[in-house]
């Protein structure tokens, strides 16, 4: 290590004393808010000062610089000791820290990127290293430069199994741009951790994950200084850091001690803040700055992408859209180098595969490891450095279901498709059967929930879902179904469309996916008996079109009847009932799965759970009959 500097004792006591004032904001914060985790901030105090004010490279006044070095702070609760460290770099006063919490202030509780120097929001532990696993990937395969990725780790979040998903992943791609901090302060927030300070065992797990390891105590600013530069010259493996640490570090009477865990100080406060004020040599400013990066990342865009070539089917053939979604993507994929995508090892279920073979060195397999696999594209997708797909059987999302929310928090760009929805997937039975997908991402205050109904307007939901901001989720088919529309059809977000329609229709039919083709087929036999109806296609559930659901179920004497391959909580018959909302004289029949389904054929699951062509022809009968 002949150019390792060790800072010289003038830079050693700055950065102390910058550790110190970052616990005098932490504890100052978090008294005037009355709430918050200063012990926490407390602990990870020196770990901050060293980062930000000696190892990282970043730009100040550009905090989401794509060239920088990036930080997650995965224990988000210690967010106080972050936004401290912010502000001693002057990227805002430090009397804003005493704004911490309250209504009309960005320092939030956990921290969210309505800062502009937050990339991920964190506060549902576990998560913090996902991210930054996807942000050292995108640094390493797809940007190709030289910033680097830190996450600080609470001992607490370890016990996630998200955490060692990320282990792995980390390891597996090599990521020697990623180092993981964890702070082992040996308190958890109701009792100790289940390790407490028994080193060896966090030294013994990372290790046998394939990462470099090292042990140092987390309060000496010169050995962290020396190991974060060490980090940088290991290549072929990700760096972990075992930070041994104290809760309350430097608090007189609160360190180490039980039942402090997100306690303000309160009475306290005076004393402990005379006492970490007498260890300071110089509580003025400092003028101390980071580095800039010395390497400028490549220009991106990720604006206005457009597959390769259009659709090309033929009316009627069957296809199906999870294989539409495959060839979409790899269409967009070749024409726009900023688009991505990562599967769950389902890639020849999925058709991620075709993406795959198409544009090979912007695949990722993320295995079995949904949380990891969410985690990692929305890190791909921070500071707009690429267009992240990430795919899985819906049903499988569930377990990401966390990761999903806090991607909605994080104003993520991620987009997400789940294959294999419903009763029609036949033989697998209900394990592998996605019935409560849609009101999953319909709960998602930021999702747009494409459900395409053939192969070409699967393809044009990869197209607008790339270029749609917020979480974008497209569910998918197994069995083949008939293409509907021509090539040239025009689809938008929020558009419906009439795929059946006369002048003398007496109901409204919507279906989506499988069940619109269930719809038409209804359709047909009712015709032989002088039935009218009108069959619609929402293409979008969320948000739903509600101008074209309305006009339809006034056309048609005020009779609607959805049909969804979905339980009936919070899918498409709920999503149709809130586009209706106020309205007078209509009568909405929702035919969805109810009960566990079980294994057999396609059709006969579909008739025997209520969403067969037969059942649709019954349904129509009664609602006439009322």
């Amino acid at each position: 290590m002949a150019d390792y500097h060790r800072p010289d004792s003038k830079k050693a006591q700055a950065l102390k004393d910058i550790a110190n004032r970052i616990r005098l904001h932490s504890i100052r914060s978090t008294n005037a808010s009355n709430s918050g985790h200063p012990t926490s901030c407390a602990s990870i105090a020196e770990i901050m000062s060293v980062l930000f004010f000696h190892t990282m490279k970043y730009k100040v006044e550009e905090p989401r610089d794509p060239s920088s070095d990036r930080f997650v702070l995965s224990k988000g609760h210690a967010a106080p000791a972050l936004y401290a460290a912010w502000a001693e770099t002057g990227l805002f006063p430090v009397e804003d820290l005493m704004n911490l919490r309250k209504i009309d202030c960005d320092l939030e509780g956990h921290p969210t990127p309505r800062l502009n120097f937050v990339d991920v929001a964190t506060g549902s532990l576990g998560q913090g290293l996902s991210c930054a696993a996807g942000m050292a990937y995108t640094g390493k395969y797809f940007d190709k430069t030289d910033y680097r990725v830190y996450c600080l780790i609470g001992d607490g979040e370890s016990a996630e199994g998200s955490i060692w998903e990320a282990m792995s992943f980390g390891s597996y791609y090599k990521l020697d741009n990623l180092v993981a901090i964890f702070d082992v302060n040996r308190l958890g927030q109701s009792e100790p951790t289940a390790f407490q300070h028994d080193i060896d065992v966090y030294k013994r797990r990372a290790e046998a994950y394939g990462w470099n390891t090292v042990v140092i105590d987390g309060h000496d600013v010169e050995a962290l200084a020396k190991v974060f530069h060490t980090a940088t010259t290991v290549k072929g493996i990700p760096t972990c850091v075992i930070a041994k640490t104290y809760k309350g570090k430097g608090f007189p009477g609160i360190e180490d001690e039980e039942n402090w865990h997100g306690k303000p100080l309160g009475g306290k406060g005076d004393a402990v803040l005379a006492a970490v004020e007498k260890v300071i040599v110089n509580n003025s400013l400092h003028n101390i700055r980071p580095d800039s990066p010395v390497k400028k990342a490549p220009n991106v865009n990720t604006t206005g992408l457009k597959m390769s070539e259009p659709p090309a089917y033929s009316k009627g053939q069957k296809v199906a859209t999870r294989q539409a979604y495959g060839t979409g993507l790899a269409k967009l994929g070749k024409a726009n180098t900023a688009v991505v995508a990562m599967d769950g090892d389902v890639k020849n279920s999925t058709f991620a595969l075709t993406f795959q073979k198409a544009c090979p060195d912007r695949f990722v397999e993320c295995f079995i490891a949904e949380q990891n696999l969410v985690g990692v594209a929305i890190g791909c997708a921070t500071r707009d450095r690429t267009v992240a797909f990430a795919s899985s059987f819906a049903c499988f999302l569930s377990r990401a279901y966390d990761q999903i929310r806090m991607a909605a928090i994080s104003q993520s760009n991620v987009n997400l498709c789940g294959s294999h929805c419903g009763v029609s997937i036949g033989e697998d039975g209900p394990s592998q059967m996605a019935l409560e997908d849609i009101a999953m991402f319909r709960a998602i205050p930021t999702a747009t929930v494409f459900y395409p109904s053939d192969a070409v307007s699967c393809e044009r939901a990869v197209e607008l879902a790339a270029n749609t901001k917020g979480i974008c989720f497209i569910r998918t088919s197994r069995p083949g179904t008939a293409t509907l529309y021509d090539n040239n059809e025009e689809f938008r977000v929020g558009q419906a469309k009439v795929v059946r329609k006369s002048d003398k229709d007496h109901v409204t039919i919507i279906g989506a996916g499988i069940t619109l083709h269930n719809a038409l087929k209804a359709a047909d036999k009712l015709a032989d008996s002088n039935i009218n109806i009108r069959v619609v296609d929402p293409f979008t559930v969320k948000p739903i079109d509600a101008a074209t659901i309305i006009q339809c179920a006034k056309e048609t004497d005020g009779r609607v009847i959805t049909v969804e391959d979905h339980y009936p909580e919070g899918g498409l018959g709920e999503a149709v009932l809130s586009a209706l909302e106020g309205e007078r004289n209509v009568v909405v029949k929702k035919l969805a799965v109810t009960g566990v389904p079980r294994s057999g054929p396609s059709d006969q699951l579909m008739e025997m759970f209520g969403i067969g062509p037969d059942c649709i022809v019954k349904a129509v009968k009664e609602i006439l009959t009322k």
